[in-house]
């Protein structure tokens, strides 16, 4: 019984591979080629539909390509290819976004065709709109941080364009089209007349009541103690811990340096930094960074 199944199974197998000869032997038919559609002679709406339907049964698929807006009437600008059909006023605002996102090179002043847009920015709803939103996330982060309960939770606040607003200066000064004079601006800052940004003293106040120790860090040098308590003090800040101002010995530093080492400094003494607000990159980045950073709007001008 078992010779007689393998028998068969050797005749089986040599007719299969005999047919598999047989059908190497056999020409393959090549693919037709799409026929040609014919042109639509009835205009009617289902011929027409149907006709593309067709051609694109026989076409691979194409790549998923996203392109960006272009324009063949580039034109070149200072040695940078631009469009020109781009309104100067949207050309402006993705200036300010790139300033505000710090992706910009270095600059001492707004450029000449956008002082128009950063004026009617500062002036108008927009800005205003801004502020009041960094300081209502503030406000949230503020209430959500889990604290230490030991009253070593600290908030740090920048003082220009970020708790007093300056523009009663740059609207003499072109918003920031002018070059920066420090002669000038310490005169304005000596006068003590700069007005409180409403939505950073409502932060403020919220952030003191919540109980943390609030330092401001400023820019401004020690001989302006005088004049930076009374302007706070009169636009309604009140109660802070600490105002830290330059001394000489911080004169030739970089805002990043020297406000990352005052920073430190309060880290050295115990001190959580939980929030930290400031109109500037240069007030937030570098070390002994807090726990959550907000940057207020000012594409007035830039200090590394």
């Amino acid at each position: 019984m078992a010779r007689h199944r393998g028998g068969g199974g050797l005749v089986h197998l040599l007719v299969t591979l005999l047919l598999a000869a047989t059908l190497l032997l056999v020409p393959v038919a090549a693919e037709p080629e799409a026929a040609p559609i014919a042109p639509v002679q009835d205009g009617s709406k289902e011929t027409e539909e149907a006709a593309p339907a067709a051609q694109q049964q026989h076409l691979l698929p194409r790549p998923l390509v996203i392109e960006l807006p272009s324009s063949s009437s580039a034109a070149a600008r200072d040695g940078d290819e631009e469009l020109v059909d781009v309104p100067a006023d949207v050309r402006c605002a993705s200036w300010r976004l790139a300033a505000e996102a710090n992706n910009l090179a270095p600059w001492t002043a707004v450029p000449v065709e956008c002082a128009d847009h950063v004026r009617a920015y500062l002036t108008g709803a927009a800005y205003r709109s801004d502020l009041e939103l960094v300081a209502r996330e503030s406000a949230a982060y503020a209430r959500a941080a889990p604290r230490g309960g030991d009253g070593r939770d600290a908030w740090v606040f920048d003082v220009d364009e970020t708790l007093l607003s300056n523009l009663p200066y740059y609207a003499d000064h072109g918003y920031g089209l002018e070059l920066f004079d420090h002669h000038k601006f310490d005169e304005w800052v000596e006068r003590g007349e700069a007005p409180a940004i409403p939505s950073s003293l409502k932060l403020y106040k919220e952030v003191r009541e919540l109980g943390f120790k609030i330092f401001l860090l400023t820019g401004r040098s020690e001989g302006h103690q005088g004049v930076t308590v009374d302007n706070l003090e009169n636009q309604g800040f009140h109660d802070w811990d600490k105002l830290i101002l330059r001394a000489a010995a911080d004169r030739k530093k970089t805002a990043t340096t020297y406000k990352s080492e005052k920073r430190k400094e309060m880290e050295a003494e115990g001190y959580r930094i939980l929030g930290n607000s400031g109109d500037q990159w240069s007030d937030l980045i570098g070390y002994s960074m807090s726990a959550r950073s907000f940057k207020l709007p000012n594409p007035m001008y830039y200090i590394p």
